[in-house]
């Protein structure tokens, strides 16, 4: 290939997603995809950050517990595993009930947006693409504010409704955005965005109305808009596992596939991806995340926008290594703004959204300011 004199050290675009050029002969488009080594001392990485975050979420707080002791606690919880208790029991409680289904939840919502958050801009091809883009959050709000405003404080199958309603809704928004965007020849994903607002903005007019004509009181409508893991259990992570685990790694199993999409879609159908299948598994599949995550934790922005982009920074957009690696520093990211949220003013407790917004919005303003300085 000759490279002309103004390329010179230039890194073509498929070169940056792990690809090789795209070959002319048929026969060899199956080659144009590299295999390289799973970044396994990344992951690494990435799970050790997670695990202090953990311990550190653990240890702080009203009652602080120290560190060594905390992990003493949680490993005398594994089955088979005798250790001798020399720390109180209200130590055990705090951590064991209060604080770690918590810490657990967050994670789990943490990496379910990030992945969700990386998985949307590499589809949509848009960097400021999150999981809310397409009516999810408003869905969700909208199931949520009916609850509350109505009262509703029965429980089934020993879940509370609140959760159940925003899962529904933000399923319900979805599959409506989808079937006004879908059309016989495919998915266009511009359409699916600009439906995806339409709904977004009838299920807030919805709600706002909601909000108008009911009581005055609407501090925990506010509270949980802004997000939050004041009321986790053990049985919610229990509950978002199974939406979670197959979404994720459905997700993750598409990072090659992702890498071929960031060239364009005719270029993707030569290598033999079914570009319509792909974009109908990647958006089910990262809505159901969102909207799993969404129904426990309330609507908290900027992870699924922040991780991703960091990841970027640190170790390029390839999303076999971006998705897995978003994923982690989501979780990391949550339970430390969770952390922040329930001691920076304590005893008081700040909804965690109010959090990632004092994080994410910085962080965006400086994306803007370095891009501008490039151009």
């Amino acid at each position: 290939m000759v490279r002309l004199p103004f390329t010179k050290g230039l890194t073509p675009p498929w070169e940056r997603f792990g690809l090789r050029r795209l070959s002319s002969p048929p026969e060899e488009a199956a080659k144009t995809l590299q295999v390289k080594a799973f970044p396994w001392r990344r992951l690494g990485i990435g799970l050790l950050v997670v695990v202090g975050a953990m311990l550190l979420a653990g240890s702080l707080g009203a009652t602080p517990i120290p560190p060594f002791t905390a992990v003493e606690i949680v490993v005398s919880k594994i089955p088979g595993v005798d250790i001798s208790q020399d720390w109180p029991a209200s130590w055990d409680t705090i951590l064991w009930k209060i604080r770690f289904p918590r810490i657990i939840l967050a994670g789990l919502v943490g990496a379910a947006l990030a992945v969700s958050g990386a998985t949307y801009q590499g589809l949509f091809r848009n960097p400021l693409a999150d999981p809310y883009l397409i009516g999810v959050a408003s869905g969700a709000g909208l199931g949520a504010i009916i609850v509350l405003i109505a009262g509703v404080t029965t429980a089934s199958a020993g879940f509370g409704i609140l959760p159940m309603a925003a899962f529904v809704g933000a399923v319900i928004a979805v599959s409506v955005a989808y079937l006004v965007a879908r059309r016989s020849d495919g998915l266009p994903l511009t359409t699916l965005i600009l439906a995806g607002v339409a709904v977004s903005a009838l299920c807030g007019a919805v709600g706002s109305l909601l909000m108008i004509r009911s009581d005055p009181d609407l501090r925990p409508v506010l509270t949980w808009l802004l997000g939050g893991f004041v009321s986790a259990q053990w049985r919610h992570s229990v509950f978002v596992l199974p939406y979670l685990i197959p979404g994720v790694l459905l997700l993750l199993a598409h990072g090659r596939v992702l890498n071929v999409m960031q060239l364009d879609e005719d270029r993707a159908r030569q290598l033999g991806v079914n570009v319509e299948r792909t974009k109908l598994l990647l958006i089910g599949a990262a809505s159901l995340c969102t909207a799993a995550a969404v129904a426990f934790s309330g609507l908290i922005g900027f992870v699924g926008l922040v991780a991703p982009h960091v990841v970027r920074l640190l170790w390029g957009g390839d999303h076999r290594t971006l998705l897995p690696m978003a994923g982690l520093l989501g979780a990391a990211f949550l339970i430390l703004a969770d952390l922040t949220a329930r001691t920076i003013l304590s005893p008081t407790e700040i909804p965690v959204g109010i959090v990632t917004a004092f994080c994410g919005a910085p962080f965006f303003l400086y994306l803007l300011m370095r891009r501008r300085a490039k151009v």
